[in-house]
């Protein structure tokens, strides 16, 4: 690729940045985009702007990016959390290696790879991007020992700022556990694989077993277990309930409330079916936050009675909780096989755009191309800007589809729904984006390079340097352009104008979107993948990569603060994902770097090399043996001085009761018009698909008389026939009283 085609791609992507940011500085002034460009602040603060008609409203200004710059890490941490406080930190830490790496490479390395060859160089715009690579370079040339210095400070001062942030996300995510003063799932734990019994009922084999084991912590339980068609029953009893009562001279019997179930977490029962209240004996209560420490198999069969941290009552992903939980060994491995499946898929498609950056074998297979591709300006267009706007669409397919894969696993929260999902985006965005077309794309029909995985690291000391041309027009398009569309909101907008002029819908059906991790943070990852790879061997890429990450920095905490609202959140584990992926990109350069100096036949360079390597290892290690655990679990001292600091200031009793109105199933909130089912007959059934808490399959329980209230679900059964006759029979006298029959 010549250096034109690179100034066309990064011609094109600044103009249309400088229009959508612009565009984005007039529409976030009218009042009609207010949902759109303030959402997290209208739901918190439930403010509007006026209607009025003002010039300044159609007049571009940079006021957003100010106040963007002007936000500090405490005001994103108390309005987006510790997570968006994780993302801005990877976003600040790459913003500080890659300014060092430009200073060096630029400055040092880039002259010297020009040079290189004794040859008659042509213009900058005419020259080939190829003479600013290492590839330039002379074999046996003395001057690679500046690149093996550059090498070593990048390696240096990045461990040392990564080791720096890892300390301090450690001590906000214990900030952050200090300051949350009620976080009921730090007293409360998630059983699966409860043994069915013929002698009891899953609540008192529930009851039993923690009340045998673990007393003095136990306080109570909730059963939950897959309600399928008695849900749509009830549904419709409300329904036509509601349709009933407006009749005038037809009286219901309103003495009774919701059915309800329990699940075995910690806590309290739902809105959809509601419990009768039992005597219930007095039991020590927990004196520590038992459910953070690292939960052992409760028994001999490490399948039954598998207890695991319960996530926050937000958080709780309440549609896997009825999964099985034999069965979820086997969901990962069907999730991971489909996941390679989808990765080698795409193969298809990255071989054939990588074709598209090499013309001469482009024309040899499509020879109607010829004259097409004559024209100077169709070249450049083609060769630059083309073949990364075609990945950039193929990879909008990636996120969703992963985000289905990790759903079929069976994660009970929606936060692990999406860790999962960003790290399946990650390892999928790094090998198609990087590997495959670094093999590929060198040469296109060499692809069984990767069957040879002993000559992987050669093949890509030989073929990342003639890719990064390639790498650089990929940050032109998937990073400045995607900020841009990331800024203008365009499918919000879209959503905003249909929801707003065609669908004539209230602005209460509108909700708040969360930040996408799984989409935004394997991008910047990837990113600075590319980047420490490209550092040394290709460091034209630094330029447009570094205002990649100082517009990213702008962008993201503008919409932290205004776009996005938090629900829920890990807690800062994206930072070890982050953290294992820098680690990753830094020992995989170190490698290319290494096979490089043999292929330049420098064996001081490559001497010096191999320690880098080692030391960068060990680094790793004690990182990992140091901070990582404070990501795993929390430590015992801080949550025992929490629980002492609650006994002495009385909040302890009121805590516990929380916990009794804390985890609800159901998302609908009672009302007055909910039709209650007290005073009906219990009867002998069985839920859907016959598992109780944990899905394990049932038998049927035994057959009880008739008792005046409705008895627990896992007991007694609850009464489907009762209620699908009451429904029937409520549809029939509203059929009547419209015919004006007098029921």
């Amino acid at each position: 690729m010549k250096v034109g085609a690179l100034l066309t791609s990064a011609g094109i992507n600044i103009g249309l940045c400088i229009l959508f940011l612009s565009f984005y500085s007039v529409l976030r002034k009218q009042p009609q985009n207010v949902k759109v460009y303030f959402g997290r602040r209208i739901a918190e603060q439930h403010k509007r702007l006026r209607g009025a008609f003002i010039l300044e409203r159609f007049v571009p200004s940079p006021s957003w990016i100010v106040r963007s710059l002007q936000c500090t890490e405490d005001e994103i941490l108390s309005t987006a959390g510790l997570d968006a406080v994780v993302f801005n930190r990877v976003l600040v830490f790459s913003i500080r290696i890659f300014s060092l790496a430009a200073i060096l490479c630029l400055f040092g390395v880039l002259p010297l790879n020009y040079f290189g060859q004794d040859m008659q160089h042509e213009q900058i715009p005419s020259a080939s991007l190829e003479t600013f690579t290492i590839g330039n370079m002379k074999e046996k040339s003395i001057w690679l020992w500046v690149h093996c210095v550059v090498l070593y400070i990048i390696s240096g001062v990045a461990c040392f700022l990564l080791y720096m942030e890892y300390k301090h996300i450690a001590r906000l995510r214990l900030l952050h556990l200090v300051r949350t003063t009620t976080n009921r799932s730090q007293f409360t734990v998630l059983v699966r694989g409860i043994p069915k019994s013929t002698h009891e009922s899953f609540n008192s084999a529930v009851e039993s077993f923690f009340t045998s084991y673990h007393a003095p912590s136990y306080l109570s339980h909730q059963v939950v277990y897959k309600v399928g068609k008695l849900q749509k029953i009830v549904t419709g009893a409300k329904k036509v309930y509601r349709k009933f009562k407006h009749f005038k001279g037809t009286t219901v019997d309103q003495t009774c409330r919701s059915v309800t179930y329990r699940c075995c977490l910690c806590g309290v029962s739902s809105n959809s079916f509601q419990l009768l209240p039992t005597e219930e004996q007095e039991r020590e209560k927990p004196c520590v936050k038992n459910s953070n420490l690292n939960l052992p198999a409760e028994t001999s069969n490490p399948m039954k009675w598998v207890t695991s941290l319960a996530p926050e009552p937000k958080d709780m992903y309440w549609s896997n909780l009825w999964l099985p939980y034999k069965q979820l060994w086997i969901r990962r491995i069907a999730t991971l096989l489909g996941s390679i499946v989808f990765m080698f898929i795409f193969l298809v498609p990255v071989t054939f755009i990588q074709g598209l950056t090499q013309l001469e074998q482009l024309q040899q297979r499509l020879p109607f191309l010829k004259g097409l591709l004559k024209g100077k300006i169709m070249t450049q267009l083609v060769t630059g800007y083309l073949p990364s706007v075609i990945l950039q669409i193929f990879l909008y397919t990636v996120p969703p589809t992963m985000m289905m894969f990790a759903t079929l696993e069976g994660p009970i929260s929606h936060s692990e729904r999406k860790k999962s999902a960003c790290c399946k985006v990650l390892y999928f965005t790094i090998w198609n984006v990087f590997f495959v077309n670094v093999l590929s794309g060198s040469a296109i029909n060499q692809l069984n390079a990767l069957s040879r995985p002993k000559d992987i690291p050669m093949e890509l000391a030989r073929a990342i340097p003639l890719q990064a041309t390639f790498f650089t027009t990929y940050v032109l398009t998937s990073g400045w352009a995607s900020l841009s569309s990331e800024v203008m909101q365009l499918f919000g907008l879209i959503w905003n104008f249909v929801r707003k002029y065609i669908l004539r819908m209230k602005e209460d059906s509108d909700f708040i979107l969360s930040f996408p991790y799984h989409t935004e943070l394997p991008k910047v990852l990837l990113f600075g993948l590319l980047g420490f790879t490209c550092s040394v061997l290709a460091p034209l890429i630094l330029p447009f990569l570094l205002l990649y990450f100082f517009l990213a920095y702008i962008v993201y905490r503008n919409q932290f603060i205004n776009v996005y609202c938090t629900r829920y959140e890990t807690g800062g584990l994206y930072w070890p994902i982050a953290y294992n992926a820098t680690i990753f990109s830094l020992v995989l350069t170190q490698i290319i770097c290494l096979g490089v100096f043999g292929l330049k036949e420098s064996p001081v360079a490559a001497g010096f090399t191999v320690p880098l390597i080692i030391i960068t290892l060990l680094f790793n290690q004690y990182c990992r043996m140091r901070l990582l655990p404070l990501f795993g679990t929390f430590p015992a001292q801080v949550l025992i001085d929490m629980d002492r600091e609650d006994e002495q200031s009385g909040r302890m009793d009121e805590i516990h009761e929380g916990l009794h109105a804390a985890y609800c199933q159901s998302t609908d909130t009672e009302s007055a018009d909910d039709i209650s089912l007290e005073r009906v007959q219990a009867v002998s059934t069985t839920d859907e698909d016959g598992s109780g808490s944990s899905g394990e399959p049932r038998g049927k329980e035994s057959v009880g008389q008739p008792v005046s209230d409705l008895s627990h679900p896992t007991l007694k059964g609850l009464p489907v026939e009762r209620l699908r006759r009451a429904v029937r029979s409520l549809g029939f006298m509203i059929r009547l009283q419209k015919r004006g029959v007098s029921a």
